[in-house]
C-alpha cells in the first residue's frame, strides 16, 4: 500500500469521526436486549442508518419457528456487500443483540452519554461498536475510488447472546454468504485467534412435596440439590489444573449461575432446577466434558435421597482453535495495530466464546479484532456502565481500513 493511499484512508476517517459516533450512538439508544430477544426492530433501525450512508442492505428475516426454537422472539440478519474487483471475500461479523442492562448504572444504559471521552451504554463495546468500526472501514475503502482485488461483506447478526445458531450459522447454512476470510468482533488491543468453548446444562431435581410439619413424608428436592452442588463445587477446584497452553485462555471454569424451586415456605420442595456454565479450554473435547459432568451429577444424585434427576443440554459452543490461513489476517492486523496503537500488538486467546466458532467450524480462516479498550473488564462488558473509549474506536477503525486495503491489494 502506498503512503498516499494510507493517508487518504486516514483523512476520510478523520473527516467522518463525528458521523461515526452519531451512528454508534443511534444504535446504542435503540434497545436490543437478549433476552427477551425481540431484535427485529433494532435491525430495521440499523438498516435505515446503513442505507443513509449509501450502503445496500440485505435484510434476512429468520423464520419464526426457528427463532422461537432458539429462545428468541424475532431476529433479522443484515448483510452488506461491496465488490471492488476479482479476489477473495472478507466478511466482518458483529452482533447487535446485547445482555439486559441489570442494576447499578450511573448512566442511562440507552443514553449513549459521552463522559471524559468514553461513550456509555449497553452494547457500546459488545459489539455495537463494531457495527460502527466495520461500517466506516468499508466506507473508507469505498472513498478511495480505486479497483481492489476482492469484496467486503458485513454480517450484522442478532443472536450471539443466544448462541449464534440463527445468526452466522444460519447465514452460512442458507448459502447466503460464502466468505473466504472473516474478522469478528473483538477488542483493539489484541488480535484473537482462539477462545474457550462453553457448555450449559440444566439440571432438574425432582422430589415429592409434603407439609413442613411432617417433612419425612416427602422427598426434599432441595436437600438432594444441596448434595449435588456440594459435589460440583468440590470437583470445580480440580479445574485449576486444566490450563490452556494458549496465551490469554487460562484454566477451565465452572459456574452455577441460576437456581429456582420450591412451592412455599411451609412446603417440602418438590422440584429444584439449576443451570451451570462450563467453560472449556481449546484443548478439551466437548463430548468428554459433557460426559464427565453428567456422570458426576448422576453419581451425586444416587448418593442422596430417592430424588430423581433430568439433565438437559441448553448450549454447546465449540472452542475456537487457530484455523489454517488465519495468519494472513492476524499478521496484517498485528502489523497495522502495532503502528496505530504505538505499542506491540500480538495474537492471543480469550476465555470467552463467540460467534467466530461458526465460521471456523466450516474451515473459514477467522480472527477477532475490533473496537474496545484493553480488556472486557475495562469495558464493563456484561455489567453496569458498559463503556467504550472513543479514541480506541478511531484507532480500531483505522487499523481495519488499512488491513482490508492491504489484503485487497491496495
Amino acid at each position: 500500500m502506498t503512503p498516499t493511499t494510507a493517508a487518504r484512508l486516514r483523512t476520510f476517517l478523520e473527516e467522518t469521526r463525528t458521523q461515526q459516533r452519531d451512528f454508534l450512538a443511534a444504535l446504542v439508544r435503540a434497545p436490543s436486549d437478549n433476552p427477551p430477544g425481540d431484535c427485529a426492530a433494532h435491525a430495521r433501525i440499523a438498516a435505515d442508518l446503513l442505507t443513509a450512508l449509501g450502503l445496500t442492505v440485505q435484510s434476512h428475516v429468520v423464520p419464526d419457528t426457528l427463532v422461537r426454537a432458539n429462545g428468541m422472539i424475532s431476529a433479522t440478519n443484515l448483510v452488506i456487500r461491496h465488490r471492488f474487483g476479482d479476489g477473495p471475500t472478507i466478511a466482518l461479523n458483529a452482533h447487535g443483540d446485547v445482555v439486559p442492562p441489570g442494576e447499578g448504572w450511573t448512566q442511562d444504559p440507552y443514553g449513549a452519554a459521552i463522559v471524559d471521552g468514553w461513550m456509555y451504554g449497553r452494547g457500546v463495546a459488545v459489539s455495537k461498536s463494531d457495527f460502527a468500526s466495520y461500517t466506516f472501514a468499508l466506507l473508507a475503502l469505498k472513498s478511495l475510488g480505486i479497483p481492489l482485488a476482492g469484496s467486503i461483506e458485513l454480517h450484522l447478526t442478532y443472536d450471539e447472546e443466544a448462541g449464534g445458531e440463527i445468526g452466522p450459522a444460519w447465514l452460512l447454512d442458507q448459502n447466503i454468504s460464502k466468505p473466504d476470510f472473516v474478522i469478528a468482533a473483538g477488542f483493539s488491543y489484541a488480535v484473537v485467534t482462539a477462545h474457550n468453548g462453553c457448555l450449559h446444562l440444566e439440571v432438574e431435581v425432582r422430589g415429592r412435596s409434603a407439609h413442613a410439619a411432617r417433612p419425612h413424608t416427602g422427598i426434599d428436592a432441595l436437600q438432594a440439590t444441596t448434595h449435588i452442588l456440594t459435589r460440583l463445587y468440590a470437583w470445580r477446584d480440580s479445574l485449576a489444573t486444566r490450563v490452556s497452553a494458549i496465551l490469554g485462555i487460562g484454566a477451565a471454569q465452572m459456574t452455577v449461575g441460576l437456581i429456582e424451586g420450591g412451592i412455599n415456605t411451609n412446603v417440602v420442595p418438590d422440584k429444584v432446577t439449576f443451570r451451570l456454565d462450563r467453560r472449556m479450554i481449546p484443548e478439551e473435547n466437548p463430548a468428554a466434558v459433557e460426559r464427565e459432568l453428567r456422570d458426576l451429577i448422576a453419581q451425586a444424585a444416587a448418593e442422596t435421597t430417592t430424588a430423581g434427576i433430568d439433565i438437559r443440554r441448553i448450549l454447546l459452543a465449540e472452542p475456537l482453535r487457530p484455523v489454517d490461513g488465519s495468519d494472513r489476517l492476524s499478521d496484517a492486523l498485528c502489523r497495522h495495530a502495532t503502528d496505530v496503537m504505538g505499542e506491540n500488538i500480538g495474537t492471543t486467546g480469550v476465555p470467552l466464546y463467540t460467534d467466530a466458532r461458526h465460521y471456523a467450524a466450516r474451515g473459514i480462516p477467522i480472527v477477532l479484532y475490533g473496537a474496545g479498550p484493553r480488556t472486557i473488564e475495562e469495558a464493563n462488558a456484561h455489567r453496569a456502565d458498559e463503556r467504550l473509549p472513543l479514541a480506541d474506536l478511531d484507532k480500531a477503525t483505522e487499523v481495519l481500513a488499512l488491513t482490508l486495503a492491504e489484503l485487497l491489494g491496495a
